[in-house]
């Protein structure tokens, strides 16, 4: 097959700039071949090399006691005692999944799960964070049954627990999904597996499933907004197919045992291109492929399609070569493919060879850490409007149009489609803070939570960053969790447009800010910018996901608000309507400024809580429809009425930050108010938990009623 002419529209239609191709003939010397314009395409897309946000990004916390490996590998590391260590991560898949949800979102599974057991560990828990356009859009039933359908068909397949979530609804997502993966694994803290090669001459190994052309150039398409061409990025979307993974996860878990793995790296975006260059880039070597060793599954392939290939399932190895009949023993018994196609080599080369051609040979430094970086003009976003007058409403009606809006009613349809129980260490099952599984063999547990409230950060993207942090770290502390490490997913549009660069450079800001103060370092993550579509930008959905320690495991807060228990309110009473869920659900209104984060009193807050939690049966954190919707979910997950002597309407759904609803014996709250006035910190009692009604002051209506609306409207809806 004769490569194409290198013409200024095939530049473009790899996502390369008129200057991005000129700085490439100057690394080259000469015109590049159609696969080495791949290889800089796939290498130097936004997907991959980061190009406008790595300058912020250097900017976040990374560090502390308890960070074994930050960012820059396939997942963050953080010491959990025990000599054990939490392996996580979040990443993307946002563009596949709109394309193709079922196989979008299962492949954006497995290709998280790899990159925890990548590292050495065994993955235990999954969570996801979806984004959807409005309810009513007509694509937007077939895209939550797609993707919720792929999460569920991929991780119960596989095995895993999903233990959290979220899932919200506006109408900035109806032409671009977001579909966020999360993963945790277990490992010893003293086997922890990277990604660097070392020592020349050593072999390089393809391991596990075999290469097609499902995925050629989905990295690059991950890097562009959407059009009408919509359908005709189709086949850059990925198969995956679970049971391959886990026997591929089994083999090198077993690997990793013998002492054969010099260094490994998952094949994900841009396949064995990103992989090969990454773990030469990072050990200081070159590597040389050979493509006529990869095991492939259909014929006449090109080197172009093997290398941009992003075919499921599949690994890269540097090889102890005096273990490599024990190592392919290994994956012949799981029976897998292990090929030997490459070598280690101590120039400064990236060289493909097939068909005994030479079809690439490139510095490979120039396509990893020396790749483009851009310092994009950015607008900092204009402070928004105050708020105008809120009309008052009845409480319960109120409370009524929140519990029954897509965003905020139960989701039990979806959790329905998740494996929650799988390995037997799921001690807290998806809700709406953090959800629990045991360490396995210690007396400890880990908590996992992902959240951001997008209209706060359209709004004032510093404070939405901040908030987002903030509300994570509640949502650790209120199962009674100390707040140990942070994964960021930054979902953004168009980062040439300064409006939007401003918005991430502001986001970034924020979780900075407030990682640093709650002593949550960021040690993994992952950028999504172009999610537009026809120019219409997302909400700026910068996603935290984060992890918690629970010491000894029996502490956790789990309890269920019973009859006869007081609700006591951590914080102030709220204030704060702006942008409020009270606004969007109720009023269909979406003005006013975010609410302020004070991080002093986040952290001050969440010691109190942390430190007295042996009193407390059930908590929630407040955010989302502020106290009211806080009391419900409390009360409803007890399956108890609860009466709050509040009715005032600003007090009932403000979202003022650092707060949580305790659910506290009358006992417990007496010894709770002392030690509240001992410490500083307001707390206050709001009502009482019991009867088979709600009410809100005034207000009154049947819990039975209401959560017949929570519960059910979201199977209405999409069921």
């Amino acid at each position: 097959m004769t490569d194409p002419a290198i013409t200024p529209d095939l530049v473009a239609a790899h996502g390369l700039t008129s200057d991005e191709y000129d700085r490439i003939l100057d690394i080259v010397g000469r015109e590049p071949t159609f696969t080495e314009l791949g290889i800089f395409s796939a290498m130097w897309n936004e997907h991959c090399s980061y190009k406008s946000s790595k300058r912020y990004l250097r900017t976040l916390p990374t560090t502390g006691p308890q960070v074994i490996c930050g960012p820059g590998e396939n997942a963050g590391v953080v010491d959990i005692g025990n000599g054990l260590a939490c392996v996580f991560k979040m990443e993307s898949h946002n563009h596949p999944s709109y394309i193709e949800p079922y196989q979008g979102a299962a492949t954006g599974v497995g290709g998280i799960l790899r990159d925890v057991f990548t590292m050495g560990a065994r993955p235990v828990a999954a969570m996801n964070a979806l984004s959807f356009g409005s309810p009513d859009h007509p694509r937007t039933r077939r895209l939550v049954h797609g993707v919720v359908e792929g999460i569920g068909g991929y991780g119960n397949c596989f095995g895993v627990p999903t233990v959290g979530g979220e899932i919200r609804f506006h109408p900035s997502y109806d032409g671009n999904c977001l579909v966020n993966a999360f993963a945790a694994g277990i490992a010893r803290s003293d086997a922890i597996f990277y990604s660097a090669a070392s020592g020349v001459g050593r072999p390089v190994v393809y391991l596990g499933a075999r290469t097609g052309r499902d995925g050629v150039g989905g990295a690059t398409m991950a890097s562009a907004e959407f059009d009408d061409t919509i359908e005709e990025k189709r086949p850059t979307v990925q198969v995956g197919d679970p049971f391959t993974e886990k026997r591929l996860m089994e083999a090198t878990l077993e690997l990793m045992v013998t002492g054969a793995v010099v260094s490994i790296q998952d094949m994900g975006a841009a396949g064995l291109t990103c992989s090969a260059v990454e773990m030469g880039d990072k050990g200081g070597l070159g590597i040389r492929l050979d493509l006529d060793r990869v095991p492939v599954r259909e014929d006449a392939m090109t080197a172009y399609e093997m290398m941009l290939s992003e075919s499921q399932e599949r690994m890269l190895m540097v090889l102890d070569p005096e273990r490599e009949a024990q190592a392919r023993a290994v994956f012949d018994k799981w029976e897998l493919d292990f090929a030997v196609v490459g070598e280690t080599i101590a120039d400064d080369r990236f060289v493909v060879v097939h068909g005994g051609e030479t079809m690439a040979d490139l510095p490979l430094s120039t396509l990893a850490s020396s790749a483009p970086e851009y310092d994009r003009p950015w607008d900092p976003t204009p402070p928004p409007d105050p708020l105008g007058h809120v009309e008052p409403v009845d409480p319960i009606d109120a409370l009524r149009a929140i519990v029954g809006s897509a965003d905020h009613c139960a989701k039990d349809w979806v959790i329905r489609q998740y494996d929650t129980q799988v390995m037997a260490d799921t001690l807290v099952v998806p809700s709406h803070d953090a959800g629990v599984i045991r360490v396995h063999g210690t007396d400890t547990a880990l908590a996992f939570t992902a959240d951001v409230t997008p209209r706060y950060v359209v709004a004032d993207p510093v404070e939405g960053g901040r908030q987002a942090v903030a509300e994570a770290y509640r949502n650790l502390v209120a199962r009674g969790a100390r707040p140990l490490a942070a994964t960021d997913n930054l979902n953004f549009g168009n980062p040439e447009k300064p409006r939007i660069m401003g918005q991430l450079v502001g986001a970034i800001q924020g979780i900075g800010e407030a990682c640093d103060a709650l002593g949550m370092p960021i040690v993994s993550g992952n950028v999504s910018l172009y999610n537009e579509t026809d120019g219409r930008g997302i909400l700026p959905t910068p996603t935290i996901g984060a992890v918690g320690l629970i010491e000894p495991a029996g502490s956790r807060i789990a309890g269920r608000a019973r009859a006869g228990m007081v609700a006591l309110l951590l914080g102030h009473p709220g204030t704060h309507m702006g942008r409020s869920a009270f606004l969007w659900c109720v009023q269909g209104r979406e003005d006013g400024a975010p609410p302020p984060v004070d991080l002093q009193a986040e952290r001050a807050h969440g010691a109190f809580l942390l430190a007295n939690r042996a009193y407390v049966t059930a908590c929630t954190d407040l955010s989302d429809g502020g106290l009211a919707l806080a009391a419900f979910t409390l009360a409803e997950a007890g399956g108890t009425g609860v009466a709050l002597d509040v009715s005032d309407q600003a007090v009932l759904f403000g979202e003022d930050q650092a707060r949580y609803l305790l659910a506290v014996t009358f006992d417990a709250a007496e010894a709770l108010m002392v030690a509240a006035g001992k410490a500083g910190v307001p707390l206050s009692m709001v009502g009482q938990f019991g009867g088979d009604s709600v009410t809100l002051g005034n207000s009154s209506a049947g819990l039975a009623d209401l959560s017949a609306v929570f519960r059910e409207r979201f199977e209405q809806v999409f069921g």
